[in-house]
């Protein structure tokens, strides 16, 4: 796989869309290095699907399975050999590192919050993992929005859209902010009425629709935390998300590369500010991201869907490690936050919204009882703020 330079990316996103040409396109969170495939559908360097869609040729079950003829990427038995217990053992174990160890890491951002430097910090770990599937076997068994698999290197099946724009030049992004296990009682009433998760998802929405301004107009709170079910090989979560739009000039494609670079890093996985706060990440973090928390992005010819890469599983050395995180505020409780980033660890086999409309006006089964939950944004500018911060 050829990297590029983020410039190169960006000057060819431009001179792609402005031809009307189709391409496919990833940047890593450091904004170091990335790719850019014109006519991703003629080649098979990366694999990428978008909403169930293939958009790029998909792999052979032979290379799914891996040249050992069955063994895991890195060399494992895939048929739940002794080092996952029996055949019944779970598709992918989570190895986490200690509480006390994410303490660390929880006290530097907190420093940071009590200083004012931030008002969120989205804080993330490595995981190792053991793993039964190779990374192209994921990428196919995957109903992500989003599935990206980069061969020998890392697959994503993220859930959260970054910025779509339509033919017409409407620009629309989904900010997914507050994560509880869809199991509890009364889990989408208290993942709503929590005035942690209420005041990150308001200081996410308030940054992106600051985000959005920067190149659209009209720009607007379409709807405001409304929750997804999301159906995973582990357990089924509940995800709060809120849409965003605006709308681009009439020539918005030559400024295509412009236009989207100039809103990263994503909001929803750095925080706000965010000048200081991707310092706080630094400090906090063991190391950089790397395509974790970047954005994959593909452009038809027409209009422009992007994902934020999250829920990445990757391969080092022959080890499986997978990436998760979450928002950290002042009011975060130390295990509530550790838990969550542990529970964001899964293969995502059944992996789809739930109960809401897509863009196409279809119907996703079994959620009219969540969509009542929607609540009123907040006026620009007004994102509530932990008292401690006020």
């Amino acid at each position: 796989m050829r990297y590029l330079d983020p410039e190169t990316i960006r000057t060819g996103m431009n001179e792609l869309a402005g031809k009307r040409t189709p391409f496919l396109m990833a940047v890593d969170f450091e904004l170091t290095r990335g790719f850019l495939i014109p006519d991703p559908a003629s080649g098979q360097e990366v694999y990428f699907s978008l909403r169930g869609t293939p958009v790029t040729p998909p792999p052979r079950m032979a290379e799914a399975l891996g040249s050992s003829g069955g063994d895991g990427a890195d060399g494992r038995k895939r048929d739940g050999g002794a080092a996952f217990g029996g055949p019944r053992a779970p598709l992918i174990v989570a190895r986490p590192e200690s509480l006390e160890s994410y303490r660390k890491k929880f006290a530097v951002v907190q420093s940071g919050l009590s200083r004012g430097d931030s008002y969120l910090v989205n804080l993330t770990l490595r995981t190792p993992v053991d793993c039964r599937m190779t990374l192209e076997e994921i990428y196919l068994r995957s109903g992500a929005p989003y599935t990206l698999c980069v061969p020998g290197s890392f697959v994503c099946f993220s859930p959260e859209r970054f910025v779509s724009v339509d033919p017409h030049g409407e620009i629309s992004t989904r900010p997914m902010k507050g994560t509880i296990n869809a199991s509890l009682p009364g889990a989408a009433e208290t993942i709503l009425a929590d005035l942690k998760e209420s005041a990150e998802h308001a200081t996410v929405v308030d940054l992106l629709r600051n985000d959005l301004s920067l190149s659209a107009k009209k720009v607007r709170v379409a709807e405001y935390r409304y929750i997804d079910l999301v159906r995973t090989s582990c357990r089924d979560i509940l995800q709060v998300s809120s849409d965003i739009r605006g709308q681009l000039g009439p020539d918005y494609r030559r400024a295509l590369g412009d236009l989207i670079f100039r809103m990263l890093p994503a909001g929803s996985v750095s925080g706000a500010p965010k000048g200081s706060t991707l310092d706080i990440i630094r400090r906090s973090e063991d190391g950089p991201r790397g395509f974790y928390a970047g954005i994959v992005g593909y452009f038809d010819g027409r209009s422009f869907d992007s994902g934020v890469l999250i829920r990445l599983l990757e391969i080092e050395d022959g080890r499986f490690y997978f990436r998760s995180g979450g928002g950290i505020t002042a009011l975060s409780k130390l295990e509530d936050e550790y838990l969550e980033a542990v529970e964001k660890i899964y293969l995502p086999f059944e992996n789809r919204p739930k109960d809401r409309l897509d863009d196409a006006g279809e119907k996703n089964p079994g959620a009219a009882s969540l969509r009542g939950n929607n609540q009123a944004a907040p006026e620009p500018g007004a994102a509530p703020r932990p008292a401690s911060l006020a």
